[in-house]
């Protein structure tokens, strides 16, 4: 959204970024199951109303994954103990 909105300058498009990342980057995808979308739903509480931050924090917690980010609320929420994260 950041490279479609021009604050993100990029000499790829986002689509050969992403496929480049997943092949030689050593990361893999997560899946976005059925059970990761409804638990987005009903994340322990204070959270903010972010859906796609609810469903990473849902993924990570279904995964027993950390997040990394700079993401205040992310970590923040991290910091009540719900979900683990990494200050990046």
């Amino acid at each position: 959204m950041l490279v479609a909105k021009g604050r993100l300058r990029s000499p790829l498009p986002p689509k050969v970024w992403f496929d480049r990342i997943l092949t030689t980057g050593g990361l893999k995808l997560a899946p976005l199951t059925p059970d990761i979308l409804a638990d987005a739903s009903f994340l322990p509480e204070p959270l903010h109303r972010d859906p796609a931050d609810r469903i990473i924090i849902a993924t990570a917690r279904s995964l027993d994954l950390t997040i990394v980010t700079r993401d205040v609320l992310i970590l923040d929420y991290a910091g009540l103990g719900h979900v683990r994260a990494i200050a990046c």
